[in-house]
Formats: structure tokens, sequence, C-alpha cells
């Protein structure tokens, strides 16, 4: 899957060049009012820069809600098709734009209506009929809602897939387990891999269940009281791929629960990544030395030649900030707004913009890295100590017969024995170790092979071969995607699809 954002969808581009439509703008209100807008709230009321990525979805809906009215009996068939003629028209304009540079008009809806009334007359003006930019904005921020979640889960599993091959890759490299940053037991490097990749799963589980609750039109609430023409909305949902019309007109305005919950998960997305990208700075240092990272995801100093910087997973790291900040900001928003639609909620966009385009750019970056980076067996090797294995020593004891309590009592002896005599653990001798307990024989010895102690763990999510293999199975079978409606595509560009290849 092409999990990269279309420029211009997901990511608006930047640009001075004035677009070669002109228009100075008109507003869809104002008949009760007097005075124009002040020149400073005028700034502070446009919302054009931001909702401009929705301009087609706007056409979108508008065609269908054309439709709607023409079945409802309030337009002919020669008004909608009129219509319908003009809002390709105005999406063949917009193509061209750069951006929303050089435009008056408030919002991209203005922009649309705008254009579209200069392309066919006053029949254009017929298109808003019983419908509201209440309405009319939550329907468009949906459907790019719908596209965002589908973008973000295919760039979600190369990710997961990456981890997965290098687990199986590394599956036979044995390496510290840390617990406090202290090494703690010895375990499969595909092991700790795979230990990152289920949490991504986890994130792919949230986007299906926003999925879900983003599927859900409100195209016919109006502004708060629900449309008085009688449009069918369940034909509007069919022809816009909903899967189910919003049940309250006042809830479908004002909802936003989807994107808080798009933004949770982009939050947890980054903090998962964070997690990676810490693993890969420690592991990456001169003092630990497991893994390097490919040239092409690190950088050099200004200053000191000998440098390598893991500068992906400090950015990555970093990036994590910025997606919680950004699912404070909109809890923030919403969790004082009365009933009904409030104009607070044009602040909804820039959260759940920025969180999208934040995760496009870095996670096809991490992904690159994790399925460049190589692991040193050697430096890993270096590293294992026998005190690794003294909870196998324990395990010994209970395999005799001995209380667990007493035999981990035994075995912190063993270890406390080694440290003063600056000893190994399997330094040991066998007179010192039956002196701490009989029950230990001569095979005790294999127990502080750290392969042995890996291999010995063979439950379900343990640390052994079949294990491993067994947990790279269930993995793959979490990814695969269950089946969640058509989600139709956007007219230029198509969020990447889920890639063909197979974890296992």
């Amino acid at each position: 899957m092409d999990s990269r954002a279309p420029p211009g969808w997901f990511t608006p581009p930047a640009t001075d060049r004035p677009n070669t439509v002109g228009g100075s703008g008109h507003a869809l209100w104002g008949g009760r009012f007097e005075d124009g807008l002040a020149p400073e709230m005028e700034v502070l009321n446009r919302s054009l820069d931001v909702d401009w990525r929705l301009w087609r979805h706007d056409i979108r809906g508008s065609r269908a809600w054309a439709r709607g009215l023409e079945r409802a009996g309030l337009l002919s068939s020669l008004e909608a098709a009129e219509i319908d003629r003009g809002l390709l028209e105005v999406e063949r304009e917009l193509e061209e734009f750069d951006g929303p540079s050089g435009l008056g008009d408030e919002d991209i809806h203005t922009v649309v209506e705008r254009l579209l009334t200069e392309a066919i007359g006053p029949v254009g003006g017929k298109l808003h009929t019983g419908r509201s930019r209440n309405d009319q904005v939550s329907t468009d921020f949906r459907l790019w809602g719908r596209e965002a979640v589908d973008l973000l889960r295919g760039s979600l599993v190369p990710l997961i897939e990456a981890l997965a091959d290098k687990a199986r890759e590394t599956a036979d490299i044995v390496m510290p387990g840390y617990t406090h940053l202290q090494q703690a037991q010895p375990v499969p490097a595909g092991h700790w891999l795979l230990s990152r990749a289920w949490p991504l799963v986890r994130d792919l589980e949230h986007l299906r269940a926003v999925h879900r609750d983003c599927d859900v039109l409100p195209l016919g609430s109006g502004a708060i009281a629900g449309c008085p023409f009688d449009v069918d909305r369940a034909a509007l949902a069919v022809d816009l791929g909903f899967s189910r019309v919003s049940e309250n007109s006042m809830d479908g305005v004002s909802d936003r629960d989807w994107a808080a919950r798009l933004l949770f998960g982009a939050a947890m997305t980054g903090v998962h990544l964070s997690q990676v990208a810490e693993d890969l700075v420690l592991f990456s240092s001169s003092e630990f030395g497991f893994l390097r990272l490919g040239d092409a995801y690190t950088t050099g100093s200004s200053l000191m030649p000998q440098k390598r910087n893991p500068d992906v997973a400090e950015l990555t790291r970093g990036k994590s900030g910025r997606l919680v900040g950004n699912l404070m900001g909109m809890l923030t928003v919403l969790k004082g707004l009365p009933t009904g639609y409030n104009r607070d909620l044009q602040e909804d966009k820039h959260a759940v913009f920025d969180s999208v385009d934040t995760l496009a750019v870095v996670l096809p970056a991490i992904t690159g890295a994790v399925a460049t980076m190589t692991l040193n067996p050697g430096r890993i090797g270096r590293a294992l100590r026998a005190e690794l294995c003294a909870t196998d020593l324990a395990d010994y004891l209970v395999r005799r017969g001995v209380p667990f309590r007493e035999a981990h009592h035994r075995a912190g002896e063993l270890v406390r024995i080694a440290e003063g005599a600056d000893h190994e653990l399997g330094d040991l001798t066998l007179e010192e170790m039956t002196a701490v307990h009989p029950a230990f024989g001569e095979d005790v010895y294999r127990v502080l092979d750290p392969a042995a102690s890996v291999e010995s763990r063979a439950v379900r999510g343990g640390t052994s071969g079949a294990a491993l293999q067994a947990q790279l199975e269930a993995l793959a079978e979490a990814v695969e995607e269950p089946a969640t409606g058509t989600v139709p595509p956007p007219p230029r560009t198509r969020p990447g699809r889920a890639s063909g290849r197979r974890i296992r």
C-alpha cells in the first residue's frame, strides 16, 4: 500500500501563486445584518485556509444533495442535471488551484457555492435548499475522516510487517530482555521486536472502530431541527457510502466523538512509535551497540565527524508530544459546549488534520528505519550475562520439589556469592552451589545457557522457537482486515490500499 498522503488532499499545499479564478468571495448569510464584518473579525472568522482540503468532499456531498432534492421533487430533472454539471465544472476549476491564496471566501463551502453560481447562474442558489452549513461541514468532515482512517490503517500495516519480517530474520539471536532498564531474562530478538508490533495491531483495531463511528451520515439534519422537506436520508447514505444515518438532528450536527477518538488513536500510535523510537535510540548507542540504523535514516554532526545520530527515532519520539497535544486540544474544545452546533467546532479540523498529516509523514520513515536496520549479534552476545538465567536456577530447584519462594531465595544467594567473588554465576563450582542447596546436580549448568532458557518457555506468548512462530501466525491473523464496507475514493487520488504481503 502506498501510505503517502496524496498531494493537496491530506497535506495542504503552501503557495503564494494567485489562483487563476478570482472572486472576492461572498457570504452564505447576511440578510439580517446592515454592516459587514470588521477586518479583524474576518481574519478570525475565516476557515478557508484550514478546510480547503475538503473541497472534493464538499462537491461530492453537494452532488448527492442535489440528487436528493430531485428525488424529493424540489428540483426538476433539468435543474438537478444543470447543478451536477456545474459542480463537475467547479471540480475541474478547483483541480487547477494550488491552494486558497487569493480567495476572499470565508470557507470552502462558500467557494464551491460561489463558483457554482458563477458557472450556471441563479439555479445554483437552489442547491442549499433544506441544507445548513452545520450538516454540510459535518458530512464533508466525515467523508474525509473515513479516508483518513483508511490512510492510517494502510500506513500502519507496512510497519507491522517490517517488525514481523525483522523478527523472523533475527529469531535465532538471543538478547537480554529488560525490566526497569536492567537486564532481566534472555529473549529472542524477534520476541522484542514483536512486543513493539502488537501495540500497533491494537492501534489498527482502534482505527477500525473509529471508521465505524465515523460512518454515520449527518446530511439532512439541517442546522439543528432536521430538514423540512421529504428528503430520503437513507438514499443519501447509500449514495455517499455511509452505513447508517444520524438519529438525532441536534446530535448529528454537533457530534465530533469520532474525531476525538481518531485523535486518541493517533496519540496512542504516537506513544507506541515513541516507544519503538526510544529502543532504537538506546540500542544503537555506543554503550549498547545492539543495532545499526541505515545511513538513509541517520545524520551526522556539523562539528563532530564521528557522530551518527538516530534522527529518525528522535524526530518520531518528538512528534508524539504533538499528537498528544492535539488530543488534549480537542477534548478541551468539546468539554464545555452547550447543546447544538457551536462555532468552537471550527477548531476540530486543525487538530485532526495535523495529527493525520503528522502520522502520514512519521509512519513511512520509521517503517523504513526498521526495515533497513541491522542487528549486531557479536555485541548482543557479549552483553549476555549468566545472571540473566538466575530465574532458571530457581525453576531448576522447583522441578526438584523445592517451593518457589525458597528456590527464589537460594538462587538469589548464589547471585550474591558470585558477585562477592567477582565471578559470573556460571563460574561457581558445584560444591559452592550444593552448599546453598543440596538439590543442585551436575546438570545445573545446562540451565545457565541463555539459548536453553529461551527455548524452555514454550507456552503461548513465550520465547521458544515454536511459540515465536505461533506468535507470528497470530499477528498475521490479527492484521487481516475484515470487510468494513466500500469507502468511495476521492475523485482524483486514492488513499493507499492494504498491502498484499503476508506476515507469515
